[in-house]
């Protein structure tokens, strides 16, 4: 399918909205294999992703489609069919261009729709029988188990709604702190699934006390079954915990990225343990290369280059993701050097890579934002004045957008400079150190002295308080020896 696209050789210069609808392309520029990329995901969250690239990108649309009806078969929910097929014909109708339709590509299952569906009702007949069973029955651990599993039940089916109710619902019935931390890790893949990163924190800190709770525990059993007569050494992080932590760091570097807390974000995805810590949410809900490309752009736009180099070049464990997206490596080493003209390149060579990610493509634009401002700053630190043309040729842009790009970092105050327009030179604003030691020194003193007059002042009431009060009236005088005279 040959689809034309206009683009913009500053593309990712256009505003969030604007490119939150722009179409991605695919080409020789901007390469993105569907086939490698979808491999590292399954279950519900390969259809997610598969729908997302048929509404970003129509040159894979006709594959994704193909896809997807493939993966809905591996689901228990009829309704995505229409799903993908809605999703398709937006993207038809949003170019106006002749598409092939979603009959000639493929076709819906009638028979395994039924199929599905009436196994479907009969397992929520059942499941709901057996829970109405158990609360009739006063049986605890049962109840829990059957709103677990109506919850697992109708987040297979689609209906995440009463799947986060019945969640929900089987945390009255926890007796005990692993109880609870399956219920939040159970919420927290739904949330995940939703993308609804508002409610990720609060779950997180749920599963974090019984985590710790569950981990005090099994410190107690320890010292209960140790000899008396030796002290008993604390025990060491089982591989469970190593996992729910792991999971609970990538929940939270979510949320943050979610809320705009880029350098949080990157604090969480740095600190994730290895991909077996993550057990089955590895594919399920994440893949390894998810990891180093969400951490090295979040670092990149909010960490110090002293950051970066101990915590990402250093970090052997984030080495590890690092080496499923070669790429990633490459962007930055081009950055702890300085060449911001590669890493310019990279980011927009690999930007439908990015924008392809249902977690990461409304960050896109203002990550790369924050990257370009991090590294036009960087290159200009040392210099007092340099030429824009010399800045130019540094990033690959042009002398009036490297001035524009300039000018916007002076009025925001992450340059402090000013820029001679007629003879195209950027110049640091001098600074007089004398002065600014002056001015320190007078503010030091006169904060001093205020300092003193109140205590002084302070002393001088307190010792009005000491001073003896005046004698009493004439009157209160008699009155008080006729009181004492008639005692």
């Amino acid at each position: 399918m040959e689809i034309d696209y206009i683009e913009n050789e500053n593309s990712l210069l256009q505003p969030p909205a604007v490119q939150r609808r722009r179409i991605r392309p695919v080409d020789d520029a901007h390469p993105f294999d569907l086939d490698a990329y979808i491999l590292g995901y399954s279950g519900r969250t390969a259809f997610d992703r598969l729908v997302h690239i048929i509404s970003t990108c129509p040159t894979l649309a006709p594959q994704a489609l193909k896809l997807a009806f493939a993966q809905i078969e591996v689901l228990r929910d009829p309704t995505l069919y229409q799903t993908a097929m809605n999703a398709y014909d937006a993207v038809a109708d949003l170019l106006e261009v002749q598409v092939p339709s979603t009959s000639d590509l493929c076709s819906v299952n009638t028979v395994w729709c039924e199929e599905v569906a009436k196994k479907n009702q009969a397992e929520k007949t059942k499941l709901e029988v057996e829970l109405k069973t158990y609360s009739n029955n006063m049986i605890k651990e049962s109840i829990r188990m059957g709103h677990r599993d109506l919850g697992d039940f109708y987040r297979a089916t689609g209906d995440y709604t009463q799947a986060l109710k019945h969640y929900t619902k089987s945390r009255e019935f926890c007796s005990t702190s692993q109880h609870v931390l399956d219920m939040c890790l159970s919420v927290l893949e739904l949330v995940i699934e939703q993308r609804n990163y508002a409610h990720i924190s609060s779950y997180v800190f749920k599963a974090e006390g019984a985590l710790d709770t569950a981990n005090a525990t099994a410190v107690a059993n320890v010292a209960a079954g140790s000899n008396n007569s030796s002290v008993a050494a604390p025990p060491k992080k089982s591989a469970e915990r190593d996992q729910v932590q792991s999971k609970l760091d990538f929940a939270m570097a979510l949320f943050h990225l979610g809320q705009v807390n880029y350098e949080k974000a990157a604090h969480f995805f740095l600190k994730i343990g290895s991909p077996d810590s993550l057990g089955d949410w590895i594919g399920k809900i994440v893949a390894p290369g998810d990891f180093a490309v969400y951490g090295t752009l979040c670092a990149l736009a909010s960490m110090s280059r002293s950051a970066i180099k101990s915590q990402l070049t250093g970090n052997p464990i984030f080495s590890a993701y690092i080496e499923q997206e070669p790429y990633v490596r490459d962007l930055i080493q081009s950055y702890l050097s300085s060449d911001f003209k590669s890493v310019l390149e990279l980011l927009e060579r690999y930007s439908t890579r990015h924008y392809l990610d249902i977690h990461l493509y409304s960050h896109v634009y203002d990550l790369t934002n924050l990257i370009r401002n991090v590294a036009v700053v960087l290159y200009f630190q040392p210099f007092q004045t340099i030429r824009l043309d010399r800045m130019s040729a540094a990033f690959g842009w042009t002398v009036e957008e490297v001035e524009k790009e300039v000018v916007a970092l002076i009025q925001s105050g992450q340059i402090q400079g000013r820029v001679d327009s007629q003879n195209k030179i950027l110049k640091a604003r001098k600074v007089d150190h004398r002065a600014e030691l002056f001015a320190h020194a007078m503010k030091t003193a006169t904060e001093i002295q205020s300092t003193n007059r109140k205590l002084l002042l302070r002393m001088r009431l307190q010792q009005a308080d000491l001073v003896v009060k005046p004698p009493k009236s004439r009157r209160e005088q008699d009155r008080t020896s006729e009181l004492l005279q008639g005692d």
